[in-house]
């Protein structure tokens, strides 16, 4: 069998910190708390993807290629949302916008998202709308991440491919065209798994045979293998599970 998005991962220096930031801006909870690693889940019955934050030494030095997309019910909510994530420690920040309906936002730790106004599309997928990857050809690699996450292409345009879990329940993963290239390791990436009885050189083979290549990231002697996408961006290929 494929393998399935598991988590998305985002790197960080104050690791405490950030975990709970985005705990309280989603309204998620704290599952896993250990020195080199922390885990933000949804409550029990509310539609999410885990994330899971790590600790790296290497500082944020470009917009990030990865961002989250968060909803709002009304257009009375989403202004109150940006104030409650302002209190928070979120800020304001400018990557290029001009005249658009959402808000750009950076965490603590200058990570971009956007606070969306109302849309139908995001409706059901709880605090969480999206997860939004830069792509230099959304439709040329739309198709080798439904194989790697197991995941639907339900949306296509020119310049972007919007996929959905197969409970369609939960964030939207969205490749949009970027102009940006790739130039350093990406803070946020998404991890992969095969399922349990699932043979995992197997998976990963499969991986490559569509594109991926080895990656490097500095991850030393581990149990998951690092890749890349055929766009150059990381991800990880866990165990099964």
């Amino acid at each position: 069998m494929p393998t399935r998005l598991q988590h998305l991962v985002i790197d960080t220096h104050d690791l405490p910190a950030l975990a709970r930031f985005w705990a309280e801006a989603l309204g998620w909870k704290i599952t896993f708390d250990e020195p080199d690693e922390m885990v933000v889940e949804p409550p029990d019955g509310v539609p999410g993807l885990p994330l899971v934050f790590v600790p790296v030494p290497e500082p944020k030095t470009v917009k990030n290629r990865i961002h989250l997309d968060l909803a709002s019910a009304s257009l009375e909510e989403q202004p109150a949302i940006v104030e409650r994530l302002i209190r928070l420690g979120a800020r304001p920040v400018d990557i290029g916008q001009v005249d658009v309906h959402w808000v750009v936002l950076a965490d603590p730790e200058g990570n971009e998202f956007c606070v969306l106004e109302p849309r139908e599309q995001y409706g059901d997928t709880g605090a969480l709308a999206a997860v939004v990857v830069d792509a230099a050809d959304p439709l040329g690699i739309a198709p080798f991440w439904a194989t790697a996450t197991g995941w639907t292409i339900v949306e296509r345009g020119d310049d972007f491919v919007s996929l959905r879990s197969p409970s369609r329940a939960g964030p939207w993963l969205e490749f949009l065209r970027a102009a940006e290239p790739k130039t350093v390791k990406d803070r946020l990436h998404l991890d992969v798994a095969p399922f349990p009885d699932d043979d995992h050189a197997a998976e990963v083979a499969a991986l490559m045979k569509l594109g991926a290549t080895p990656a490097n990231v500095g991850q030393g002697e581990v149990r998951w293998v690092v890749l890349a996408d055929p766009e150059g961006g990381e991800f990880c290929v866990l165990t099964p599970r």
